[in-house]
């Protein structure tokens, strides 16, 4: 194994780097620091997070800057705020025994004025964010004609972003005559095109293998109903007692939801998204960093590039719409050597991004099982008694107590005092697990449909605590599907109205909701319409067993209706139900009629066609989806 004496690393830079615990260089470092310390030769490094990235060009870049000459000679580009005062942190602590040096970040939400300040009292290297610094070159204030380093850190991030005309008119405004760098998890096709446009005689350096995930992160996935996805993250967290991990969500809006859910339920939460100001989001990941912060919920943009020690989980709170996203959120774990996992936590419709991810990186996912409450609670109980022992007791400091403290418990014994203890610190995961919902497995029948657990009907499982069911007398053959219901609720019921689980069938449904709005969700839908029905909206407990399917909206089915139907049960044992169907089809008026060649001839005359009942309402959704034939 080389050293860094060996690659041609300074002996001031060495210095630093073994005061930050590098020891020996990383195999991308390897490849790229010799490479740099030389002229006109351009790099494209594919490699994962976690590598050792910004020290690989970080040193090159450091060790090649001339501290006599204050005009920039050095560019950093990111995608990001967060990285690009990463990137800056770190290069300040490889130079930190080099006289001279001046680094300066660029970036948006940020005082430009201040920027601009630090800019003209000199920056040998400038490390920015494309738009802040196209903002500065505009104004005439980012001067870059003397730059002969150019690195592009997170190169495919910035081009999912965004940032390729900004990317081009930057180049446009440097010398030919540099080292240019670009950096990548994967190599895409607009990689390739900067490459084609920017690069001469480049050289591809490819750590590990293209579009691969990291080697030391074990993928796991999660599958449970959409409603349960909050609380199967919760059973997770509470599985991993000492975990320290960043969760991932999709949106701003969701992100803050669910790191405000996880404060209120008690656990250790800070949400980072574009929302917060610079100041929020510096905070934030400084908390983080000093591990005082214990989950960090974000979206992808917003903790790109982060490079934090000891992450032991990322969870994916629903997998993102593209590979490249979850490469780099599995990347953030499993760094320096360390073992690491990527949680998914999915439904049924999010499995195909599974599989699709599965064969880019060529890693197999596990599928996990929940862990139950009895499970959590064991493991949570052992983690309470291992810090219990673990406590250091500084004699000294608390012998002037003691004589208190004794007199306090004299009247406990020691199994006493033990339990109270214990319960203090577990009694919170008791408290919740004792009465906590159970999350149902999905079970798949033969024909790959997704069922609930076998013997249960669809409406007779419990709500879960604090709700209560409801009865409404509108299904899926009235068009009330749950968008339908939520609107339906938005217009009659006042105010936000919160609504858990939804159980739909043909003719009916059953909706929950929290038991103080109970009374007055019923009374708001109770005696309204709905395309001409009146709905009637009551208790689940007080509705008739078999209601639903007897009736609908409190009215018996018309008399022609049934009498088909009771004609249809005792009619021709050769024609049965699809005779049935097949004779309402041609007209309803010849049973035994045989359908010809020339049938299909009256569609294109629609005044022949008579239609029995109302006319359907061609407006709603889904209403010409046909059953696929049985074989």
């Amino acid at each position: 194994m080389k050293t860094f004496e060996e690659l041609g690393v300074s002996e001031e830079i060495r210095r630093a780097i073994e005061e930050l615990g590098f020891v020996h260089p990383m195999p991308v470092q390897e490849e790229v620091i010799p490479y740099l310390l030389g002229n006109q030769n351009d790099v494209i490094a594919l490699a994962q997070t976690g590598t050792g990235k910004t020290a690989a060009f970080g040193i090159p870049v450091l060790q090649r800057i001339d501290p006599t000459s204050m005009e920039t000679q050095a560019l950093v580009l990111s995608p990001t705020r967060e990285l690009c005062l990463q990137i800056a942190d770190d290069l300040k602590d490889f130079s930190k025994h080099m006289e001279g040096i001046h680094i300066v970040a660029v970036y948006g939400g940020a005082s430009i004025e201040n920027q601009i300040r630090q800019l003209r009292h000199g920056a040998q290297i400038i490390v920015a964010t494309p738009g802040r610094l196209i903002d500065l070159m505009n104004r005439g204030k980012a001067k870059l004609d003397k730059v002969y380093n150019v690195v592009l850190d997170e190169a495919d991030e910035m081009l999912n972003m965004g940032f390729s005309e900004s990317i081009n008119a930057i180049f446009e405004g440097v010398p030919t005559d540099r080292n240019t760098l670009l950096f990548s998890a994967t190599m895409s096709k607009e990689i390739e095109k900067i490459a084609r446009n920017y690069l001469t005689n480049h050289k591809e350096i490819v750590v590990g293998s293209r579009n691969e995930g990291a080697e030391n992160v074990n993928h796991i996935y999660y599958m449970v109903n959409a409603k349960d996805k909050y609380l199967a993250l919760k059973r997770v967290v509470d599985h991993n007692p000492r975990i320290f991990a960043i969760i991932f969500c999709r949106t701003k809006l969701e992100t803050q939801e669910i790191a405000d859910k996880l404060i209120r339920d008690g656990y250790n939460a800070e949400s980072l998204h574009g929302d917060l100001s610079q100041q929020q989001r510096d905070l934030t990941m400084q908390k983080f960093r000093q591990h005082l912060t214990q989950l960090l919920v974000a979206t992808d943009v917003a903790a790109r590039g982060l490079d934090v020690d000891d992450l032991t989980h990322v969870i994916n709170f629903g997998m993102p719409d593209d590979i490249e996203s979850y490469t780099h959120r599995s990347g953030r774990t499993g760094r320096a050597g360390k073992k690491g996992t990527s949680i998914a936590i999915v439904h049924t419709r999010e499995k195909h991004k599974i599989r699709e991810v599965e064969k880019t990186i060529g890693k197999q996912f596990v599928a996990g099982v929940i862990p139950s409450p009895q499970e959590i609670c064991t493991k949570q109980l052992y983690k309470v008694m291992d810090e219990i022992v673990k406590v250091d007791i500084d004699e000294e400091q608390i012998a002037p107590f003691m004589t208190e403290i004794n007199r306090h418990f004299e009247y406990f014994d020691k199994e006493d005092v033990i339990k109270k203890i214990v319960a203090r610190e577990f009694g919170r995961f008791i408290a919740y697990y004792a009465n906590a919902p159970e999350l149902s497995p999905i079970e798949k029948k033969e024909n790959g449909k997704k069922q609930e657990s076998k013997g249960k009907k669809q409406g007779s499982s419990k709500p879960q605590e604090g709700y209560r069911k409801l009865f409404i007398n509108l299904g899926k053959a009235d068009g009330f599907y749950p968008g339908e219901i939520m609107q339906y609720l938005n217009k009659y019921v006042k105010g936000r109205q919160e609504v858990g689980h939804i159980d739909l069938l043909n003719k009916f449904c059953y909706i929950e909701v929290p038991e103080e709005d109970a009374g007055k969700v019923m009374k708001a839908l109770n005696g309204t319409t709905y395309k001409g029905r009146e709905v009637r909206c009551n208790d689940a407990e007080d509705t008739p067993k078999g209601e639903g399917s007897r009736k609908r909206g409190g009215q018996g089915r018309r008399d022609d209706d049934n009498r088909g139907d009771r004609q249809a049960s005792r009619g021709d044992k050769q024609t049965g139900r699809r005779g049935k169907r097949r004779a309402e089809a041609d007209n309803f008026q010849n049973p035994q009629h045989k359908f010809k060649k020339e049938d299909w001839m009256q569609f294109l005359n629609p005044k022949a066609m008579k239609l029995k009942g109302e006319e359907p309402d061609f407006s709603e959704e889904g209403w010409a989806r046909r059953r696929p034939k049985k074989k």
